[in-house]
């Protein structure tokens, strides 16, 4: 079962990576709407990889509890110990490209944000600023 877990976990990775990627690609491209099809996507291959690492962990657990006197790394086989390498190797790939996602999701956001505040001024209430009235340009002098 630990090395079925291993794998599932690193292929959830793997697709992450891709949707990232493509996610990447898009918001390049101002396919917003493709981003946001692929949300629960990705939401799902989190909770799936979360719930495999909860697998994988209590199956490691099992395996270290009925061998005290030994090692982890003893337990393991080679070809598991290379498992968990490429894990620990594709999360840092992953949040690598998913910390390259973010600097593009905050420009956009910045962008939208600064178009917005030029269309639709808002009012500084102290320190903060308060919301658009958008409504307030509607309004009709006769």
């Amino acid at each position: 079962m630990l090395t079925h877990y291993l794998k599932a976990s690193i292929e959830d990775i793997e697709n992450l990576i891709e949707l990232t990627i493509q996610d990447i690609k898009d918001i390049k491209e101002a396919k917003h709407q493709a981003i946001f099809d692929r949300t629960k996507i990705k939401n799902d291959l989190v909770h799936s990889f979360e719930h495999k690492k909860s697998l994988l962990d209590n199956e490691l657990l099992k395996l270290v509890n009925a061998n005290k006197n030994k090692e982890l790394e003893d337990l393991l086989s080679d070809s598991q110990k290379e498992m968990l390498g490429s894990i620990k190797d594709k999360l840092l790939i992953l949040k690598s490209k998913n910390k390259e996602y973010a600097r593009f999701v905050v420009t956009v956001s910045e962008f939208y944000n600064s178009l917005l505040d030029s269309v639709f001024p808002r009012d500084m209430e102290g320190y903060q600023k308060a919301n658009h009235k958008p409504a307030s340009l509607l309004k009709v002098r006769a």
